[in-house]
């Protein structure tokens, strides 16, 4: 059977009513998406589950991890967003069908991740007397600093993994990386269930399991592309990696600042909270209902990777306006999930935290934040869209200066502001994050409301011509 064509040509897709334009992009989007949505609530699924076990230890447990995952965070948002470096190259190279750049690009940035992974390290063994010095209590510190020790093999596996599912993803092999994670869910669900709860082990345990489900997605992935699944587009190691090194680093770095300084918005909320009085409260409640956005936010983050990579497809075709096309399915399609999940926060606000803990105040305490919850996760359905066309079109730099100032000059100063001028606490803090989203959201609707998409599409073809020499 012949295979249908991801990219039609732009004179049959005119003749089409908007409907059938509509149906048929969607099909395109949730090819993506939809694999991508599974894999992504899936492997973070297995760090929800990790923090369930460690909320039922106790209290201090649960803001340990709370804390270390804050200080991972930082270094997961950081790769993360390098790696979207992919989702525009390889994006663009596949749509234009420059099939073997893909492997040279995945290959530069297994090197780039892996060099900044190993001076990142630091971080990592001085976490306890950075967490002292910030004025946490001594013994919060020290089991912080314990379990981020342990997190080191997920820290190289963010390395590996993130690049090699931007690799897949923008060739339309989602459902590898959806097979993986399923298998890693698993794996993860029967080890926790196993040495958690029957043998009793404790915190550590809980983290190294956590390291061998990260371990276990990225070798699945792997051993797919490197055994004969990705022939057209993996042509072994080559030295070509190393060439125009300087032009990667400095996209990737971009990608990076982007992405990372949205994550680390958020875990800047949490450490904040620790400032709090009665902080380790605020810090189990507050924890829990980001884990609760995070979550959603996979879907989100689903949506930011399908219309990258089907922007980035149009873009290097030479189509700007399937681009701009798919963008406004992608958005409206995102907001209605997000519409969804906004009404079932609501609907069940007093019982979504049952799931981390048994502890009356703390779920009071969450139950207290579930309308800020739901008016996040309404927000965050159509800010990850928005950046997912600043990566396929390759405008990282610009929207890491906006992140900047959205988030950390307006956000931030208006979480302060917020939490102790006006002693409103965490309830502040948190809709002073909202505020830094809120704007960051307008300023990138605007930049894509003025896009030239024809001008865009002109760039992606010199951008693909340059870096193939």
């Amino acid at each position: 059977m012949e295979r249908v064509p991801l990219l039609e040509s732009g004179e049959n897709e005119e003749r089409r009513s908007l409907g059938w334009r509509v149906f048929d992009e969607s099909k395109k989007l949730w090819r993506i998406a939809g694999p991508a949505i599974f894999q992504r609530v899936v492997i973070y699924s297995t760090i929800v589950i990790t923090q369930a076990f460690a909320g039922h230890l106790g209290d201090l447990e649960l803001a340990a991890f709370s804390i270390s995952n804050v200080i991972t965070g930082f270094n997961f948002g950081l790769f993360l967003g390098m790696a979207s470096a992919l989702e525009t190259l390889c994006g663009q190279a596949f749509g234009a069908k420059n099939y073997h750049m893909l492997s040279v690009y995945l290959q530069r940035s297994w090197i780039v991740l892996f060099i900044f992974a190993v001076m990142l390290l630091p971080i990592y063994f001085y976490t306890t007397p950075l967490l002292k010095l910030c004025g946490e209590p001594d013994d919060l510190a020290e089991m912080a600093g314990t379990i981020t020790i342990w997190q080191i093999p997920q820290h190289f596996a963010y390395a590996f993994m993130f690049p090699i599912n931007r690799f897949l993803q923008s060739q339309l092999k989602n459902w590898v990386t959806a097979a993986s994670a399923a298998m890693a869910l698993v794996s993860h669900i029967i080890l926790s269930w196993m040495l958690l709860y029957k043998w009793h082990y404790g915190l550590v345990t809980a983290v190294l399991i956590l390291d061998s489900s990260w371990w276990l997605v990225m070798l699945g992935q792997f051993f797919y592309i490197v055994c004969g699944g990705c022939t057209d587009t993996w042509k072994g190691l080559s030295m070509e990696a190393f060439a125009n090194m300087w032009e990667f680093v400095k996209l990737s770095t971009s990608s990076g600042v982007m992405l990372c300084l949205e994550s680390w918005y958020y875990r800047v909320l949490v450490l904040l909270t620790g400032y709090l009085p009665n902080s380790e409260l605020a810090v189990d409640a507050l924890s829990i209902c980001v884990s609760i956005n995070t979550w959603e936010l996979m879907i989100s983050l689903a949506f930011f990777a399908g219309t990258g990579v089907r922007v980035a497809n149009e873009l290097g075709a030479g189509r700007g306006h399937a681009a701009k096309f798919a963008m406004i399915v992608s958005v409206v399609t995102s907001l209605l999930i997000g519409i969804f999940f906004w009404a079932l926060i609501l609907a069940f606000h007093d019982k979504i935290a049952l799931l981390f803990t048994s502890s009356e105040v703390v779920l009071n305490a969450v139950e207290k934040l579930s309308v800020l919850l739901a008016c996040t996760i309404l927000l965050n359905s159509v800010q990850p869209v928005l950046s997912g066309v600043a990566v396929g079109s390759g405008w990282q730099s610009v929207v890491a200066y906006v992140n900047i100032g959205s988030y950390y000059l307006i956000g931030v100063p208006f979480e302060i502001f917020l939490g102790w001028t006006f002693h409103y606490g965490v309830l502040g803090i948190w809709a002073g994050m909202i505020g830094g989203t809120f704007v960051q959201t307008i300023i990138l609707a605007i930049l894509t409301m003025r896009c030239n998409w024809t001008e865009e599409a002109n760039k992606a073809s010199r951008r693909i011509s340059r870096w193939s020499k």
